[in-house]
């Protein structure tokens, strides 16, 4: 069948995040990197964090699509929510011990919502995941050490859970990789 055409769609991932990148290197190749550059934005009035997710991520794929010429684009948002709060990523030090002091040895949720859209077609399909965390007891020396290893920064919440240097979770119930940025059991 010399003469078939092979039909090859390009996939973009819509993140600047390496945990993401990292994660769809395991299931798509090639693939290409287009970090959207609109702002992310709070929580709207009466919005909750899934439709908060659901509404940024479907806002990051449509701004890549845009730029793209015919690409498949996945793009994700992910909030880390501790009494009904989304915690957002910490803007200095400060805000990270906070955080990180706020979220010990409880429990919060991890929300993400992931878009795929097809530029070509316009149509999209979008969900949320959620996962409880239940956060070890750490000492204020270890979130010292860890807010100044410069990590919790570009992090929802000022953590990752991958992170072995710094084990911040005692247990996760729910999808592992939703906590660190792409839960790819929705993806696939």
């Amino acid at each position: 069948m010399a003469n078939e055409a092979v039909i090859q769609t390009r996939f973009v991932l819509a993140s600047g995040s390496p945990r993401r990148r990292a994660l769809v290197d395991r299931f798509a190749r090639p693939f290409e990197v287009d970090v959207p550059t609109g702002p992310e934005g709070g929580m709207e009035k009466g919005e909750t964090p899934a439709e908060l997710v659901s509404r940024l991520s479907i806002g990051k794929a449509k701004e890549v699509a845009n730029r793209t010429d015919g690409a498949v684009v996945l793009a994700a948002d992910t909030q880390v929510v501790l009494d009904g709060e989304g915690l957002g990523k910490p803007s200095d030090r400060a805000a990270a011990a906070r955080m990180l002091r706020f979220l010990r040895g409880r429990i919060h949720i991890v929300v993400t919502g992931v878009t795929l859209l097809d530029a070509n077609s316009g149509r999209s399909r979008t969900s949320v995941k959620k996962t409880d965390v239940t956060m070890r007891h750490y000492s204020d020396a270890e979130i010292e050490a860890y807010v100044a290893s410069g990590e919790p920064y570009d992090k929802a919440g000022g953590y990752a859970v991958q992170d072995i240097d710094f084990c911040p979770a005692a247990k996760v119930r729910g999808c592992y990789l939703n906590v660190v940025g792409l839960p790819l059991c929705d993806v696939v």
